[in-house]
């Protein structure tokens, strides 16, 4: 490292303003500040002093989607074994899953940062690092035979609108990689959707064997076929076809863990989001009009995306809430909506999606509300000072 740090020393002045290529110095500084600490210092005494920066906190979020990723990996040879009637190993299982997935994450980050590079060149500032994350999210919340160019043509879309018309990192109101998902979910639902989409090699038409079916949970209780959907031990540890990174419950939770213990994931939101959804599921079971709202809690927080879009996009520090109570706020009702959506409009069986992209617009007025009670409360208590 010390030999790459004195390489990119020598040719630092080349990127500077006046050489030779300093009309790339925001690709430059990109991989610079990836690869080594910036070695910049604030000097205003109103600058917050912190030993991790923004790209080090993306690091974090990145070691936390690990487990979910590699053991979707596996669970995608998992499936195909199942579906062609084979007993393949483990690494078997693995490897065939890394070579599907693969090629989805590198499609993901190349079109993404093409994207990103190109606007920072156009503007002449850094890179930002906001698609460190969205990069690896893209590929985690897609079926494994997901078309490679589709990937990218959603992933160029959410970059584009639903970031830099924005002003690039931090400024978006969506999150970027559910914007990616729904731009597939209603651009071509027949990629997304139905029972084929969810085991490699399904919607090539390769052969299968008789009885085999790549359906979901969600999509069985959809479907009415509540006698189909898999036992709880299955769902939790991950053997049911499903996106990429979002059928382990396990691997999602010790990415939980992760960013709870680091400090970067908001516990409030997800502690709210399981409350919302929980109560939400148990209204529906005092209700009682189909099949479907009498799930109970547990097997409703285990079927589909809920549990990693708690975790992992509900959290996104940027399109999320700001306040601690708006917070509170915000996770309650992605709860809420992501059940009801769920269970009262089957044609959108993953709630989660739409839920966690409506409250992403609505936090900016969340945050308005709770700190216009804070102004007003402080008004209210400096008042009764005077008069006293």
């Amino acid at each position: 490292m010390k030999a790459l740090h004195e390489f990119l020393e020598r040719i630092r002045p080349l990127f500077k303003k006046g050489g030779r290529l300093s009309m790339f110095r925001s690709t430059f500084d990109a991989f610079d500040t990836f690869l080594f600490v910036p070695g910049k210092v604030t000097t205003g005494g109103s600058h917050i002093r912190d030993a991790i920066d923004l790209k080090r906190t993306m690091s974090v979020v990145i070691i936390a989607l690990m487990p979910a990723l590699l053991f979707g990996m596996w669970n995608v040879g998992y499936q195909r074994s199942l579906s062609i009637g084979a007993d393949w190993s483990l690494l078997q299982n693995f490897w065939y899953g890394f070579l599907v997935v693969l090629p989805i994450i590198i499609v993901s980050y190349v079109s993404g940062l093409a994207v990103e590079f190109i606007f920072a060149q156009i503007k002449g500032h850094e890179v930002n690092e906001g698609f460190l994350v969205s990069g690896m999210l893209i590929p985690m919340i897609m079926p494994p035979d997901v078309p490679l160019w589709m990937v990218a043509v959603a992933t160029v879309f959410a970059v584009i609108l639903g970031k830099e018309i924005f002003g690039g990192t931090g400024m978006n109101i969506v999150n970027p990689a559910l914007l990616a998902r729904a731009f597939i979910f209603f651009a071509y639902p027949a990629y997304i959707s139905g029972s084929q989409i969810w085991t490699a090699g399904l919607m090539e038409g390769q052969g299968v064997i008789d009885g085999f079916s790549g359906a979901t949970p969600m999509a069985h209780a959809a479907a009415g076929e509540m006698d189909k959907i898999p036992a709880l031990a299955d769902m939790f540890f991950g053997f049911i076809p499903g996106s990429i990174g979002e059928t382990s419950k396990l691997a999602i939770l010790l990415g939980a863990a992760i960013l709870l213990i680091t400090g970067v994931g908001s516990w409030r939101i997800i502690l709210s989001t399981l409350i919302g959804g929980v109560l939400t599921v148990l209204l529906f079971n005092a209700v009682s009009l189909n099949t479907y709202m009498d799930l109970s809690p547990l097997t409703q927080l285990m079927m589909g995306g809920f549990l990693f879009g708690a975790i992992f996009m509900a959290t996104d520090p940027v399109t999320a809430a700001q306040t601690f109570k708006g917070q509170y706020f915000y996770g309650f009702f992605v709860g809420v909506f992501a059940i009801l959506i769920r269970v009262l409009n089957p044609a959108y069986p993953e709630g989660m999606m739409l839920a966690i992209l409506l409250m992403n617009v609505v936090a900016p007025l969340i945050d308005h509300y709770v700190i216009q009670a804070n102004i007003r409360r402080r008004l209210k208590r400096a008042t009764i000072k005077l008069k006293a």
